[in-house]
């Protein structure tokens, strides 16, 4: 598959994502919860002793195993987990696009990252606008540090490529 292919499926993906997670922000938590399912398949609920001891705080709330629940507190980690990940994608796929598009190298990072960060914000904005979902700015900090290292990571692949070929 020729480089200008690879480009466009990554402005694709990068697009898709966005479209998803413009869908995922238009549903209530109540569409999207896990805990039934958790319910169903860590009914003997895995690793609960280790779990309780960890607590900290996120946008000003005690997140614990003794303050959310054993299932709440899963889903917590798979929610978050999910925001920066999506993201990491998501600044990779726009880097990776926009590196073929856009001469400077420096100019095709910081656009990629600044689509991130603005689609981050504009996220939880939309997030705003649903009931029972809360736009949370730990959120958008979160997104934008999936996106960095997304960005990162394909950044050093193609320093450590270009230093290999020399």
């Amino acid at each position: 598959m020729k480089k200008k292919q690879k480009e466009n499926i990554a402005i694709l993906v990068a697009i898709g994502i966005m479209v998803l997670l413009f869908i995922s922000s238009s549903q209530p938590y109540e569409q999207q919860t896990a805990i039934p399912l958790l319910r169903q398949t860590l009914h003997f609920k895995p690793f609960e002793s280790e779990l309780r001891h960890i607590e900290f705080l996120y946008a000003g709330q005690l997140i614990s195993v003794r303050e959310l629940g054993y299932f709440e507190f899963v889903e917590f980690f798979i929610r978050k987990f999910a925001h920066f990940s999506t993201y990491f994608i998501l600044g990779y796929s726009w880097l990776y696009a926009l590196s073929g598009k856009i001469r400077d190298k420096k100019t095709a990072l910081l656009v990629s990252l600044l689509l991130c960060v603005f689609y981050a914000a504009f996220d939880e904005f939309h997030q705003s606008l649903t009931p029972n979902r809360t736009p949370l700015l730990e959120d958008v900090l979160l997104d934008s540090f999936g996106s960095i290292l997304g960005i990162g990571a394909l950044y050093l692949t193609d320093a450590f490529r270009f230093k290999k070929r020399r």
